[in-house]
Protein backbone atom coordinates (compact mmCIF):
# COMPACT_ATOMS: atom_id res chain seq x y z
CA UNK A 1 0.00 0.00 0.00
CA UNK A 2 1.55 3.29 -1.07
CA UNK A 3 0.92 6.27 1.20
CA UNK A 4 2.25 9.82 1.15
CA UNK A 5 4.10 10.87 4.31
CA UNK A 6 3.19 7.73 6.24
CA UNK A 7 -0.27 6.66 7.29
CA UNK A 8 0.44 6.98 10.98
CA UNK A 9 1.26 10.69 10.65
CA UNK A 10 -1.43 11.79 8.24
CA UNK A 11 -4.39 9.82 9.55
CA UNK A 12 -3.20 9.40 13.10
CA UNK A 13 -1.22 11.76 15.31
CA UNK A 14 -1.36 14.83 13.08
CA UNK A 15 -5.05 14.58 12.19
CA UNK A 16 -6.02 13.84 15.77
CA UNK A 17 -4.36 17.06 16.91
CA UNK A 18 -6.26 18.99 14.25
CA UNK A 19 -9.60 17.21 14.64
CA UNK A 20 -12.61 19.42 13.99
CA UNK A 21 -15.40 17.15 15.18
CA UNK A 22 -15.86 13.82 16.92
CA UNK A 23 -16.10 10.92 14.50
CA UNK A 24 -19.30 8.90 14.57
CA UNK A 25 -19.66 5.46 12.92
CA UNK A 26 -23.22 6.47 12.02
CA UNK A 27 -21.67 8.96 9.57
CA UNK A 28 -21.01 5.91 7.38
CA UNK A 29 -24.74 5.64 6.72
CA UNK A 30 -24.43 8.80 4.64
CA UNK A 31 -23.08 6.56 1.90
CA UNK A 32 -26.44 4.77 1.74
CA UNK A 33 -27.82 7.65 -0.30
CA UNK A 34 -24.56 9.00 -1.73
CA UNK A 35 -23.93 5.82 -3.70
CA UNK A 36 -27.22 6.38 -5.54
CA UNK A 37 -26.01 9.82 -6.62
CA UNK A 38 -22.66 8.34 -7.61
CA UNK A 39 -24.33 5.92 -9.99
CA UNK A 40 -27.35 7.84 -11.24
CA UNK A 41 -25.73 11.24 -11.75
CA UNK A 42 -22.01 10.54 -12.12
CA UNK A 43 -21.85 7.10 -13.70
CA UNK A 44 -19.87 5.47 -10.89
CA UNK A 45 -21.03 2.05 -9.72
CA UNK A 46 -19.99 0.35 -6.52
CA UNK A 47 -17.47 -2.44 -7.08
CA UNK A 48 -18.99 -4.31 -4.14
CA UNK A 49 -16.07 -3.71 -1.80
CA UNK A 50 -15.43 -1.51 1.22
CA UNK A 51 -12.74 -1.55 3.88
CA UNK A 52 -11.97 -0.36 7.39
CA UNK A 53 -8.38 0.52 8.32
CA UNK A 54 -7.10 0.65 11.90
CA UNK A 55 -3.86 0.44 13.83
CA UNK A 56 -3.23 -2.41 16.23
CA UNK A 57 -2.55 -2.31 19.96
CA UNK A 58 -0.33 -4.95 21.48
CA UNK A 59 -2.72 -6.12 24.18
CA UNK A 60 -4.93 -9.13 24.83
CA UNK A 61 -7.99 -6.91 25.28
CA UNK A 62 -7.55 -5.30 21.87
CA UNK A 63 -7.06 -8.71 20.29
CA UNK A 64 -10.34 -9.78 21.90
CA UNK A 65 -12.05 -6.67 20.51
CA UNK A 66 -10.84 -7.41 16.99
CA UNK A 67 -11.93 -11.03 17.35
CA UNK A 68 -15.37 -9.79 18.43
CA UNK A 69 -15.54 -7.65 15.28
CA UNK A 70 -14.86 -10.64 13.08
CA UNK A 71 -17.30 -12.82 14.98
CA UNK A 72 -20.04 -10.23 14.46
CA UNK A 73 -19.23 -10.02 10.76
CA UNK A 74 -19.17 -13.80 10.37
CA UNK A 75 -22.58 -14.10 12.01
CA UNK A 76 -23.92 -11.26 9.90
CA UNK A 77 -22.58 -12.92 6.75
CA UNK A 78 -25.03 -15.76 7.21
CA UNK A 79 -27.90 -13.29 6.90
CA UNK A 80 -26.57 -10.68 4.48
CA UNK A 81 -24.03 -12.62 2.46
CA UNK A 82 -21.38 -9.97 3.14
CA UNK A 83 -17.99 -11.67 2.95
CA UNK A 84 -15.40 -10.36 5.46
CA UNK A 85 -11.64 -10.67 5.17
CA UNK A 86 -8.88 -9.68 7.58
CA UNK A 87 -5.59 -8.42 6.21
CA UNK A 88 -2.45 -6.74 7.54
CA UNK A 89 -0.52 -4.64 5.07
CA UNK A 90 3.23 -4.21 4.70
CA UNK A 91 3.13 -1.17 7.00
CA UNK A 92 1.58 -3.11 9.87
CA UNK A 93 -1.90 -1.61 9.57
CA UNK A 94 -4.92 -3.86 9.79
CA UNK A 95 -7.84 -3.95 7.38
CA UNK A 96 -11.30 -5.42 7.56
CA UNK A 97 -12.35 -5.88 3.93
CA UNK A 98 -15.98 -6.50 3.06
CA UNK A 99 -17.44 -7.77 -0.22
CA UNK A 100 -21.12 -7.68 -1.12
CA UNK A 101 -23.11 -6.66 -4.20
CA UNK A 102 -25.68 -5.06 -1.88
CA UNK A 103 -24.17 -1.67 -1.07
CA UNK A 104 -26.36 -1.05 1.96
CA UNK A 105 -25.16 -4.33 3.49
CA UNK A 106 -21.58 -3.09 3.05
CA UNK A 107 -22.41 0.14 4.86
CA UNK A 108 -24.20 -1.63 7.70
CA UNK A 109 -21.43 -4.18 8.22
CA UNK A 110 -18.73 -1.52 8.17
CA UNK A 111 -20.72 0.46 10.74
CA UNK A 112 -20.97 -2.60 13.00
CA UNK A 113 -17.21 -3.14 12.79
CA UNK A 114 -16.31 0.48 13.59
CA UNK A 115 -18.96 0.80 16.29
CA UNK A 116 -17.74 -2.35 18.03
CA UNK A 117 -14.18 -1.06 18.28
CA UNK A 118 -15.46 2.28 19.59
CA UNK A 119 -17.65 0.63 22.21
CA UNK A 120 -14.66 -1.41 23.36
CA UNK A 121 -12.69 1.82 23.87
CA UNK A 122 -10.53 1.65 20.75
CA UNK A 123 -12.04 4.40 18.65
CA UNK A 124 -8.66 6.15 18.61
CA UNK A 125 -7.24 3.22 16.64
CA UNK A 126 -9.69 3.71 13.77
CA UNK A 127 -8.09 5.46 10.82
CA UNK A 128 -10.31 5.35 7.74
CA UNK A 129 -13.21 3.67 5.98
CA UNK A 130 -13.09 3.37 2.18
CA UNK A 131 -15.89 2.74 -0.31
CA UNK A 132 -14.79 1.74 -3.82
CA UNK A 133 -16.43 2.72 -7.11
CA UNK A 134 -15.66 2.54 -10.82
CA UNK A 135 -17.13 4.04 -13.97
CA UNK A 136 -20.15 1.87 -14.72
CA UNK A 137 -19.91 2.55 -18.46
CA UNK A 138 -16.32 1.31 -18.74
CA UNK A 139 -16.11 -0.72 -21.94
CA UNK A 140 -13.16 -2.76 -20.78
CA UNK A 141 -11.89 -3.85 -17.40
CA UNK A 142 -8.53 -5.17 -16.36
CA UNK A 143 -8.02 -8.59 -14.85
CA UNK A 144 -7.95 -6.94 -11.44
CA UNK A 145 -11.44 -5.53 -11.92
CA UNK A 146 -10.46 -1.92 -12.60
CA UNK A 147 -11.43 0.26 -15.51
CA UNK A 148 -9.37 0.25 -18.69
CA UNK A 149 -6.86 2.72 -17.28
CA UNK A 150 -6.67 0.82 -14.00
CA UNK A 151 -8.31 3.52 -11.88
CA UNK A 152 -10.93 3.41 -9.16
CA UNK A 153 -12.68 6.21 -7.30
CA UNK A 154 -13.16 6.12 -3.53
CA UNK A 155 -14.99 7.96 -0.83
CA UNK A 156 -12.82 7.96 2.27
CA UNK A 157 -14.15 8.64 5.76
CA UNK A 158 -11.43 9.88 8.12
CA UNK A 159 -12.24 8.93 11.69
CA UNK A 160 -9.72 11.46 12.98
CA UNK A 161 -11.42 14.31 11.13
CA UNK A 162 -15.02 13.07 11.21
CA UNK A 163 -15.45 13.88 7.51
CA UNK A 164 -15.35 12.41 4.01
CA UNK A 165 -13.17 13.20 1.04
CA UNK A 166 -12.89 11.79 -2.52
CA UNK A 167 -9.86 9.88 -3.71
CA UNK A 168 -9.14 8.97 -7.33
CA UNK A 169 -5.70 7.36 -7.62
CA UNK A 170 -3.88 7.72 -10.91
CA UNK A 171 -1.49 4.81 -10.96
CA UNK A 172 0.58 4.39 -7.81
CA UNK A 173 2.09 7.84 -7.36
CA UNK A 174 -0.46 10.42 -8.47
CA UNK A 175 -4.16 11.26 -8.22
CA UNK A 176 -6.79 12.74 -10.51
CA UNK A 177 -7.57 16.06 -8.84
CA UNK A 178 -10.07 17.06 -11.51
CA UNK A 179 -12.16 13.94 -10.91
CA UNK A 180 -11.92 14.44 -7.14
CA UNK A 181 -13.15 18.04 -7.36
CA UNK A 182 -16.08 16.92 -9.52
CA UNK A 183 -17.03 14.32 -6.92
CA UNK A 184 -16.74 16.93 -4.18
CA UNK A 185 -18.95 19.35 -6.08
CA UNK A 186 -21.68 16.79 -6.70
CA UNK A 187 -21.75 15.23 -3.22
CA UNK A 188 -21.23 18.39 -1.15
CA UNK A 189 -24.25 18.72 1.08
CA UNK A 190 -25.08 15.04 0.82
CA UNK A 191 -21.89 14.02 2.65
CA UNK A 192 -20.00 15.97 5.32
CA UNK A 193 -16.92 16.67 3.20
CA UNK A 194 -13.56 17.74 4.59
CA UNK A 195 -13.15 21.40 3.62
CA UNK A 196 -9.39 21.54 4.18
CA UNK A 197 -7.86 19.72 1.22
CA UNK A 198 -4.64 19.38 3.19
CA UNK A 199 -6.41 16.46 4.84
CA UNK A 200 -7.37 14.72 1.60
CA UNK A 201 -4.72 12.09 2.17
CA UNK A 202 -3.54 9.93 -0.71
CA UNK A 203 -4.03 6.29 0.19
CA UNK A 204 -2.48 4.99 -2.99
CA UNK A 205 -2.32 1.37 -4.16
CA UNK A 206 0.99 -0.39 -4.60
CA UNK A 207 -0.01 -1.65 -8.08
CA UNK A 208 -2.13 -0.04 -10.83
CA UNK A 209 -5.70 -1.27 -10.85
CA UNK A 210 -5.50 -2.50 -7.25
CA UNK A 211 -7.09 -1.18 -4.08
CA UNK A 212 -5.10 0.52 -1.27
CA UNK A 213 -5.66 -2.51 0.94
CA UNK A 214 -4.24 -4.94 -1.64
Amino acid sequence: MGLFDGLREVLGIRAEADATRKADPDDLFGMSTAYVTMEAELGYASVGEAALCFSEVDSADFADAVEEVHEILEVGAEETGTEPEARTDDYGYSWVILRDDDFEDLVTSLNFAADTLMERGYGSRLLAALFAFEKSDASHRTGGGGTADGRYAYWVYSFRRGAYYPLVPKGTSDRDSSAEFKLESNLDGELDIEENKEYWYALLPSSPGKHPWE
